[in-house]
């Protein structure tokens, strides 16, 4: 690829403007002119960061007994189990509803948490990288005995981290959702590569990060492996983008080296967010990676993070007003949140104060 083809300092930049989503086919408004560069204060007080081990009252601690009445082995590592309230289940009874424009169908699935860590105050950013090298194998073994079960096609590995994300529990989880249909915004994902594999034998995402490493713009982090990157259409403030550079379909298929330089990778940026306001970051992450209904050789797995801070750990993003009626919509642009993250320190803030 030519460089002098893709001009990020073009007027286009600097005004309203949409940006194309290559995964989903949808666009974002870019408004640079609001803001003409990221929040560079700080109102609050840095969060002192919780020491405790064990939290008696805690549900996902080990040895203690969860709402179902099962009592949690004392484990070492990484633990999962299936969810005491999952929002599916595995046996309904099948039965389907169409009348007229009404249509309903029942869906079965298996819902399971996956504890990272015995120690309660642990996040991603205070583990080791050998114990999140622990979590990605749990996430494996899932993945493939999940994806195996001839009732579930889909299986969906995420994490809600904080309070204003809907986490209900602080110590360290993440949770999987497997289920019988392939979920909207996967299926859209999915026609977007395929058609793109279809037309060019090549992977999307790989043509992709190409060329935004060849431009150097919006890469955060990257080792031999991975690239971390702000989309060029990323919605939240500081989302971001894990990408494996070898086109793998899905997690199951990284070679020990690869693993530990995904868990290197996963630390790395989750502490320059912690460390942006220094606070336990919020987020939500996930995974997207082929289905397992079939063969999908167009997938290219990525681990998306979506953090609702804006210019504090106090000043939320929210999606209200004209992004819930009409677009999506942001006014920092991927390149400045780019550059923000990419200052920041990879030691966390809770070492170095």
């Amino acid at each position: 690829m030519v460089l002098e083809k893709y001009n990020m300092d073009s007027t286009i930049y600097t005004q309203p403007h949409r940006r194309y989503n290559i995964l989903t086919d949808e666009w974002v408004l870019v408004s640079p002119h609001r803001t003409k560069r990221p929040w560079q204060g700080k109102t609050d007080k840095t969060v002192t960061v919780k020491k405790a081990k064990y939290d008696e009252s805690c549900y996902l601690c080990p040895t203690n007994k969860r709402a179902s009445g099962e009592i949690n082995p004392d484990y070492p590592s990484t633990y999962s189990f299936k969810n005491d309230f999952a929002a599916l289940l595995s046996k309904t009874t099948e039965s389907n509803f169409d009348e007229g424009l009404l249509k309903a169908t029942t869906e079965t699935g298996i819902c399971k948490v996956i504890c990272f860590s015995p120690e309660h105050s642990l996040t991603l950013p205070l583990m080791s990288v050998s114990e999140i090298d622990d979590v990605i194998s749990l996430w494996k073994k899932e993945y493939a005995e999940l994806g195996a079960n001839p009732n579930i096609n889909h299986v969906q590995i995420f994490e809600n981290k904080g309070d204003i994300m809907g986490c209900s529990n602080p110590h360290p989880h993440g949770q999987i959702w497997a289920q019988q249909s392939i979920p909207e915004i996967v299926l859209k994902k999915q026609i977007q590569q395929k058609n793109y594999w279809d037309a060019n034998n090549e992977s999307l995402i790989s043509d992709y990060i190409q060329q935004e490493i060849e431009l150097d713009k919006r890469i955060i982090l990257k080792n031999n492996y991975f690239v971390a990157l702000v989309p060029y259409w990323a919605v939240w403030p500081y989302e971001t983008m894990i990408v494996p550079i070898k086109h793998h379909q899905h997690i199951s298929q990284l070679n020990n080296a690869e693993q530990l330089a995904f868990a290197e990778i996963i630390k790395d940026l989750t502490t320059k967010y912690d460390n942006l306001f220094e606070t336990s970051f919020p987020y939500s992450s996930g995974i997207h990676q082929s289905p397992t209904d079939e063969e999908h050789p167009e997938w290219h797995f990525h681990m998306s993070f979506y953090p609702p801070l804006l210019r504090s750990a106090e000043i939320k993003k929210f999606m209200v007003g004209y992004e819930m009626f009409a677009n999506p919509q942001r006014d920092i642009t991927a390149e400045q949140a780019a550059d923000t993250l990419k200052e920041l320190s990879r030691i966390h803030y809770s070492k170095t104060n």
